[in-house]
């Protein structure tokens, strides 16, 4: 069957206005700031805000903090009750009424003084869910627009339903974008030095996981000390 979607209609998309492309462009343009404090922004892919992905997060983020706790500074995006409708990202238009909150979000990732991004995903059939897999192809813009990701450092953290409930799975496959943006990938590091953060929910808690939240402390370390070893270099 042939597609209708058009090369043109897809480069435009990405799924961000021309307006929010500018936006994101000229904050580019600004280059990073090695006189200003590092950003580390955590985007929790859950539909369920305020849960377990959030709260492995923000592990992630006041470890990530403690390691230059006056040069860090620190940022939880939850895309809980956000629309980010996955058509954009192939040119498909918006149906009349659909509101779209990706813009705003990419606006937070392509500042400047973001040197590092966690993603953190729940697993939902032993992948990622429906609303980090959007995310993940709407930032397709960034890559169209002068790979604007690249050199900022990434980690992954997932949370399963029981020990071994295919966290590892869903934080490869959220790599394997990562990668195709230039990111600098990194694991938790030492220690341990796995691929990311794997986190056991128990009971709508994973504070008691002391291996996943170990995972995690480490996982925001290690992100840490990458970014802020380039962030100086820079």
């Amino acid at each position: 069957m042939k597609s209708n979607v058009s090369r043109r209609h897809f480069l435009g998309a990405a799924g961000i206005s021309a307006a929010s492309l500018g936006a994101v462009s000229a904050m580019a343009a600004e280059g990073t700031a090695t006189d200003s404090k590092l950003k580390i922004v955590a985007v929790a892919c859950s539909l369920r805000q305020g849960k377990t992905t959030a709260q492995g997060l923000s592990f992630c983020l006041q470890a990530a903090k403690e390691v230059a706790p006056d040069r860090i500074e620190i940022e939880l995006i939850e895309l809980a009750g956000l629309k980010i409708p996955a058509e954009l990202a192939l040119g498909m238009p918006l149906e009349e009424g659909q509101t779209d909150d990706f813009p705003s979000v990419a606006e937070k990732l392509a500042d400047p003084a973001v040197g590092a991004i966690l993603i953190g995903s729940p697993v939902y059939f032993s992948n990622m869910t429906a609303l980090c897999k959007a995310f993940i192809d709407r930032c397709g813009m960034f890559r169209m627009k002068n790979f604007a990701l690249s050199g900022k450092v990434a980690g992954v953290l997932s949370v399963g339903g029981a020990r071994s409930g295919g966290q590892e799975v869903v934080i490869q496959s959220i790599q394997a974008a990562l990668f195709c943006h230039e990111m600098i990938v990194v694991g938790d590091g030492r220690p341990t030095s796995r691929f990311g953060a794997c986190l056991w929910n128990q009971g709508d808690d994973v504070s008691n996981d002391e291996i996943g939240v170990s995972a995690a402390k480490n996982l925001g370390r290690h992100v840490a000390e990458v970014a802020l070893a380039r962030h100086a270099s820079a």
